[in-house]
């Protein structure tokens, strides 16, 4: 029993290390052969054309590289305040976040609510639940999200003597009573912006920026261009709009999301001098959308004025630079060269024979063709 054990664990082993190869079939059949190796052209095609020199399929490829952008806005620009006169505007007061970072907003026009203090004041009309008839419809003490304040419990006259709204406790008058409006756009479009953005792929350890290193105050001459000035990153606004199909006096009306896109697309196996940025502009937020177009947000000015607290509320329109900054750098490597030449020889179906020469060397057509029509019996009677 222990010997046919043994034996049987011994042929099993042997049987595991046994080469198989499969069995082919020779259809003798012009139109099939015929698809056959035209399907087999098509797949050469696809790997050498799309995957080799389209993809680069030998080379290693990384997405997403580590990216650093600072922004710098320089400019004046001026406004006219009715009733005051011309006011100028710099970087300090239009640029929102000063920071310089990737997002940041060039304010184009305001709409001011002046000298508000906490008090109590008739709720503006177009607030949600602001109409009242009688001080039934004020509860006190209740408060709307999209109103100004909190209701006293009282239901007023407006200015107009006619409407009626619920009185509030808040920051009076409401913003769409008293509102002073100011345009800034004259100058807007020669504002300039530095958009520094470097780059780094840490699984080639590659790292680069957008700025000419080595030419000395060569910013404080240059201005962007595709061709002569790729290095010198420096945008105008209204280059920026234009670019981005848009009517830079539409635009600065409403306010909008414009997107600076750069692009770092790396062959490292050339020189880094081929690795450049590619710029392209658009714009982000919906064009005719009315209920999500344009881009506006409020901030206050506080002050102290009498002994008590007032400020200035400010409904800001501007444009919205968003820089977006995407990237995928290649080099060659054995690993994804060898398994796309497998992937293609596999999907070609190419197979390697070995043949013996001493069989085949000196044997004539006619050979041939006796030799593969003859028929060959197997040990079951059944010829093929």
């Amino acid at each position: 029993m222990r010997g046919s054990k043994t034996t049987c664990l011994s042929g099993s082993f042997w049987q595991f290390l046994n080469y198989e190869t499969p069995k082919m079939m020779v259809v003798k059949n012009r139109n099939l052969g015929t698809i056959y190796r035209f399907v087999q052209l098509l797949i050469i095609i696809y790997f050498v054309w799309y995957v080799f020199i389209i993809q680069k399929g030998y080379q290693a490829r990384e997405t997403g590289p580590e990216s650093s952008v600072i922004t710098k806005v320089k400019g004046i620009s001026t406004s006219e305040v009715p009733g005051l006169g011309e006011k100028v505007w710099d970087v300090a007061e239009y640029v929102k976040p000063p920071e310089g970072g990737s997002v940041f907003t060039i304010i184009t026009r305001t709409e001011s609510t002046t000298l508000q203090t906490l008090r109590t004041c008739p709720e503006s009309s177009s607030a949600p639940g602001s109409n009242c008839s009688s001080s039934g419809d004020c509860p006190n003490g209740e408060m709307h999200m999209l109103g100004n304040g909190q209701k006293t419990g009282r239901c007023v006259h407006l200015d107009n003597k006619t409407e009626r709204t619920c009185e509030i406790f808040g920051w009076c008058p409401v913003e769409d009573r008293s509102v002073l409006s100011e345009s800034l756009q004259k100058f807007v479009p020669e504002f300039t912006i530095l958009i520094k953005n470097n780059i780094h792929f840490p699984q080639f350890r590659f790292s680069k920026g957008n700025i000419e290193e080595n030419k000395d105050d060569y910013l404080k001459m240059c201005s962007f261009h595709p061709v002569t000035d790729l290095y010198c990153p420096i945008f105008k606004l209204g280059f920026i709009v234009q670019e981005a199909g848009e009517n830079f006096t539409e635009l600065a009306e409403k306010g909008g999301v414009i997107g600076v896109v750069i692009n770092w697309n790396c062959n490292l196996d050339l020189d880094s001098s081929q690795c450049n940025p590619q710029y392209s502009f658009r714009r982000l937020d919906p064009r005719n959308s009315k209920a999500s177009s344009g881009y506006n947000y409020r901030f206050a000015k506080y002050y102290r004025q009498n002994g008590s607290e007032s400020r200035i509320l400010i409904k800001a329109y501007g444009i919205r630079i968003d820089v977006i900054v995407h990237g995928e750098a290649g080099k060659f490597s054995l690993i994804p060269t060898i398994i796309n030449l497998a992937t293609a020889l596999t999907s070609i179906g190419v197979v390697w024979k070995n043949q013996d020469k001493s069989k085949t060397s000196g044997t004539s057509c006619t050979d041939i063709s006796t030799q593969e029509s003859s028929p060959v019996e197997t040990s079951n009677g059944i010829q093929l």
